[in-house]
């Protein structure tokens, strides 16, 4: 068992759901960056996901893209992101890299396994990965130790659920919405058909995010599922806040994801 599943267990054993927050490593600084990913932690985050930024962003909506440039304006490169990571890992937290294939396939799968686990890193999610594309993949997360987190959609049907859920090794990543990221004023209905339905395929835990903002949201998905991810809504308030920003939210996030 990872130190991902030992989050989940353990919010589960407090009745309630784990908060994952994600931030751009990068943003709005290297040292920023590090700076609020802690100040998220502190305010209740039990998995971080750190983004790598990447120069087309399709899945990121306006706020996390406009993060993300200023990122890479920043001249950020993998090894901020390795380095990034090694700083939130220290201190114990489950630390994820989130980030389009791409980049690491130019990196080199095997250099990226190594280097992210060597700094404590524990997992990848790859949005635009399939696990049919995925075999080089698969064989270097499993020789270092790293979980792999692939996404399941409203449209996708039983069968692509079983077929994500057969090579997710972390937990599965339920997308809330049809589309790209970014703050909701509502969540869709059949979120919780989707996280139902993944049950069904896995025993792994079933994380839902894309569109999730609020503390209301995360309180309404943190009845049926396991872990509640907020990304777009944690770069807002470090735009508006910086850390103090962060924290706070987190804060409230925390006390929604209750049960």
């Amino acid at each position: 068992m990872s130190s991902i599943h030992d989050a989940f267990a353990r919010a589960k054993s407090e009745n309630r759901a784990a908060l994952i927050g994600y931030l751009p490593a990068g943003y709005p600084s290297r040292d920023g960056a590090i700076e609020c990913i802690k100040a998220m932690v502190e305010g209740g985050v039990d998995i971080v996901e750190i983004g790598l930024p990447y120069s087309d962003p399709v899945m990121d909506g306006p706020t996390i893209q406009a993060a993300v440039e200023i990122s890479l304006n920043a001249g950020t490169k993998i090894v901020d992101v390795i380095e990034t990571v090694r700083a939130i890992a220290a201190d114990g937290t489950p630390t994820l890299v989130m980030s389009y294939w791409n980049p690491i396939e130019r990196f080199g799968v095997e250099k990226f396994a190594t280097e992210l686990a060597n700094a404590g890193g524990v997992g990848v999610i790859t949005p635009d990965l399939t696990p049919e594309e995925a075999g080089a993949w698969n064989a270097a997360t499993d020789a270092h130790g790293v979980d792999r987190v692939f996404l399941v959609a409203l449209s996708s049907t039983n069968e692509r659920i079983a077929t994500v859920a057969s090579e997710t090794t972390g937990f599965i990543y339920a997308g809330a919405v049809m589309g790209v990221t970014g703050a909701r004023s509502s969540i869709s209905g059949a979120i919780q058909d989707l996280v139902a339905r993944t049950r069904q395929a896995s025993e792994l835990p079933v994380a839902v995010g894309l569109g999730v903002s609020t503390p209301e949201q995360a309180h309404e998905i943190a009845q049926y599922a396991d872990g509640v991810i907020v990304g777009s809504a944690f770069v807002s308030a470090i735009e508006k806040g910086g850390a103090q920003g962060a924290r706070e939210l987190a804060e409230k996030l925390a006390a929604g994801v209750k049960r």
